[in-house]
């Protein structure tokens, strides 16, 4: 009969037990393996950096309708997507509670932002004149709320002939005559 070298728990009030002498201990397992050891501010600056992402996507300063702007916001959302996993990993790891939330958030933030900007873009949402069905802006009447000013071909806007954009572009009370 073989005997285990595992380590038996000592019956109530008798004395412990050592390892036989040339027993194989247990090997110690490294700290970056051992869940909750490392540094765990280091997965609460990763989520600041996702979270202030996400804040920056409220303030993008460009118009994103068409063109280079509109695949830049994309991109920028995929990154904050991939930004809030990255601190959802570390924040995993180190067993925090709260800061993998906010990381989920996050990523659920990106991936939202980026749906609207793509989903009637490729004919699953409906296009409306401020996500319309087309990435390029090529053919796009004046934009919303400006009729004098029509984008490029780069995105960029610049003024064009002050003509009224087409019925059932402008919301009501916008451009048409008033009673």
């Amino acid at each position: 009969m073989l005997k285990s070298a595992q380590p038996v728990a000592p019956a109530k009030g008798a004395p412990a037990r050592a390892l036989p002498a040339g027993a194989p201990k247990a090997p110690a397992l490294p700290a970056a393996t051992v869940p909750g050891a490392g540094k765990p501010w280091l997965s609460w600056a990763k989520v600041l950096v996702a979270v202030g992402a996400a804040a920056g996507l409220m303030f993008w300063p460009w118009p994103a309708r068409c063109g280079a702007p509109l695949i830049g916001f994309t991109a920028a959302t995929g990154g904050v997507a991939l930004l809030g996993l990255w601190s959802a990993l570390g924040t995993w790891r180190h067993r925090l509670g709260l800061a993998h939330v906010a990381s989920l958030l996050v990523t659920a933030w990106g991936l939202a932002l980026g749906a609207r900007e793509v989903l009637p873009r490729v004919g699953y949402a409906v296009p409306t004149a401020e996500r319309p069905g087309q990435w390029s802006c090529d053919g796009l009447p004046a934009m919303p709320g400006n009729p004098g000013v029509t984008p490029g071909a780069d995105g960029s806007t610049s003024p064009g002939p002050a003509s009224p954009a087409p019925a059932g572009l402008l919301p009501p009370g916008r451009g048409g005559t008033t009673l």
